[in-house]
This record gives structure tokens, sequence and C-alpha cells, in this order.
């Protein structure tokens, strides 16, 4: 999150999670007293948009808060599926949904505390206390995405169409994401000649309007070639889902704000053919597939029963522990009670998710080996 102080009070670009707010606030308070006049969510993700309570004093008014007008269908959706997001997020951060982590009401997905009072469509000027802010909406990692410049001192709020890492473009659990949107977005703040850049995640660039610029059109690009590549194989007969993948070149950049520490460029390559296709894999199996269970124990059966599956899993391990997976999946989807599988099985995942260099996959492998533990197929 970022603070502008103004003479009228203090505008807030996100206010984190109900988590960490607190904190961030308490750091606020050390340089300053000033009221919240204005709270502007980038988009509408528990870390951007649930902490704002933490930062308001004593006896002030109810600030302004702003956000993109589709930010109350995001918070709509998440009131309906709680449990569904209590399920998929312990996934995404190498847990089980029964882990009280994930229980409390700082996780809990809904409407915020305080949810926008002025929502805009595509562009929203604003002046407070002399300052004077430019709203975008930008179709990124979210449908409701702002991306906010304070003109007069030339400071670019991102959220997170940059997080200091590959873009979040691809998440396998998560909602659609636009890449060619963002790319579009990321290219219009470049050409704004901003001096400093605050993103979603990460550390800000101060007073260095090139490295700036360099930042926002190499991640720009970087999406591009993603889209174009993915697009061009898409064209060539449209194959299997999972083939176009593996056809698909991924770009590779040295930059550290494109490293893929937390999303990865071949799950954005997923999110390209989801927007331009259907949900079917391609395979014509599975079109109107038989039981997974089903499929499992007849792959079992095949090959001698669970454990012999299990056991071919661990001897491809050490040199294809993707088709490793494979087979381990049907030996615990086959046979989930018992614990020499099951265990087997984490173990495979285990050693997965060691040899990730991305967060999302790291954990979601983590979770894979957590609920194989407990005799649970984690699909």
């Amino acid at each position: 999150m970022t603070a502008f102080a103004t003479d009228n009070g203090l505008v807030l670009v996100d206010t984190g999670t109900r988590i960490f707010a607190g904190d961030l606030a308490q750091r606020i308070r050390e340089r300053t007293d000033q009221p919240i006049h204005t709270a502007i969510y980038t988009h509408g993700h528990i870390d951007h948009a649930f902490g704002l309570g933490a930062f308001l004093i004593t006896g002030q008014g109810r600030p302004s808060v702003i956000g993109q007008d589709r930010m109350a269908e995001r918070f709509a959706r998440y009131a309906r599926s709680p449990k569904h997001n209590r399920v998929i997020n312990s996934r995404q951060f190498g847990g089980r949904a029964d882990d009280p982590t994930f229980q409390g009401a700082e996780l809990r997905f809904g409407a915020p505390e305080f949810p926008p009072t002025l929502t805009y469509h595509d562009e929203l000027e604003l002046t407070v206390g002399g300052l004077h802010f430019e709203l975008h909406a930008c179709r990124g990692e979210t449908d409701d995405h702002t991306w906010v410049f304070c003109t007069d001192r030339g400071v670019l709020c991102t959220g997170d169409l940059i997080i200091w890492g590959v873009p979040n473009a691809g998440n396998p659990q998560k909602a659609q994401r636009y890449p060619e949107d963002w790319a579009r977005g990321l290219r219009e703040m470049a050409a704004l000649g901003a001096r400093s850049l605050c993103p979603g995640h990460g550390g800000p660039i101060v007073d260095d309007p090139a490295l700036v610029q360099r930042i926002l059109l190499e991640t720009a690009d970087f999406l591009d070639r993603i889209v174009e590549r993915t697009l061009a194989v898409l064209e060539d007969g449209s194959p299997p889902h999972v083939d176009i993948v593996r056809r698909v070149q991924i770009p590779q950049s040295d930059s550290p704000w494109l490293q893929p520490v937390y999303d990865e460029a071949e799950f954005i390559v997923r999110n390209v053919i989801r927007y331009y296709g259907g949900w079917w894999s391609g395979r014509p199996s599975e079109l109107k597939p038989a039981p997974r269970h089903d499929v499992a124990a007849e792959v079992a059966t095949l090959a001698g029963g669970a454990r012999a599956l299990l056991r071919r899993a661990l001897d491809l391990a050490d040199h294809d522990l993707p088709l490793a997976c494979h087979l381990a999946d049907y030996a615990l989807e086959a046979e989930p009670a018992d614990q020499q599988v099951a265990d087997g099985v984490a173990r495979l995942y285990g050693m997965r998710a060691a040899t990730e260099s991305g967060l999302m996959a790291t954990n979601l492998y983590r979770s894979a080996a957590s609920y194989a533990h407990a005799g649970r197929p984690f699909a």
C-alpha cells in the first residue's frame, strides 16, 4: 500500500490485509497523525481492499473509498463461494482447507468492512488537499483493476500490474486474467513519464524514470510475446491444451522483475487458451469422461495394483518427475486408504515442490503432499 500526505488528510492506495494492516498503520502513524481522507482500492483481492479499518483514527469521519465498478460483482462472488475460496487459497499457500490458519476471519472472503462509496468505469480524476490523481481501469490480474498516477509528484501506483515477478496472469485456480489488456495498460503507464513507481508487491522505484519505463515496457513485451505465441499454436489446428502448452516457446528474461517467483509463463499460456477457447481440454476421452476413480482403478489393475503403480512412479522420479506424478495420482485415487501408497505419493509431491522456482506451483505441490498424507487425492 502507498500513502500520500495531502493538505486534507491521507490518500491511501490499497490497505493491505486484515492480518498486516495494523502493522502498516502503525508505521504510517510514526510519520503522521493525519486522518484518512480517501482510500483507493486497486482491485478487490483480500490483500488490497480489506485492511482500511486499521488506519482510521479516533473520531474521524468515514473516508471516501473508490474502486472500479466491477468490484461489487467480485465481492458478491466471494460472498456466494466462501468455502470454495477457503479451499483454493489453502492450496495456493501450501496447506489444506482444514488447517486452522485458513479458518479465521482474517482470511474470510466476502465484502470488506469498507466497500467503495464511489465507483467509476474507465477513468476518474480527483483532487485531494492540493494533489491531483488520475485513476485508470485496466483488466489484468482482475477485471476490476485500477492503476493510479499522482501527477503532481510523478508517482505511479500500479497495484498488482507490477509485482516484481512474472505477472500473476495465469493463476491455475482463479478467475480469468487478461494479459493482452494488461500489456496495453502497461504501455499507457509508460507513456506518462512517471518518476517513481509503487508496485502492488515488492519495493518501490524512486526518482528513476528510465527504470520505471523499462520495467513497464519489458513486462508488456513479455506478456505480448506469450499471447502472440499461444495464438500462433491455436491457429495451427487448435490442438489439445496440453499440446499447446508444450509447443509455446516461453520467453526468457534476466530482469529481476520478470522472474517466476510466484506465477509463471506456462500458467499464463493456459489463461490465454481459456480466453480464446472453451473448457474442454481437446482430448476426446475427456469430453464426457468416465469417473476418475474408475479410470484410476483400471490403470492400477493393468499395472498389477496401486503399489505397483507407485513403485514405477518412484522409479521414474529421478529422471521424469512430471510423468511419475501422473502415475502417483492414479495410485492414490485407486487406493486412497493404503497408507503406503499415500505416503509414497506425498513423498513424490514433496520432491516435485522442491524442484519448482515459482511459489504458486511450489505451494500447490506442497498442498498435494499434505492431502496425500491424509489419504485424500488432491483432485
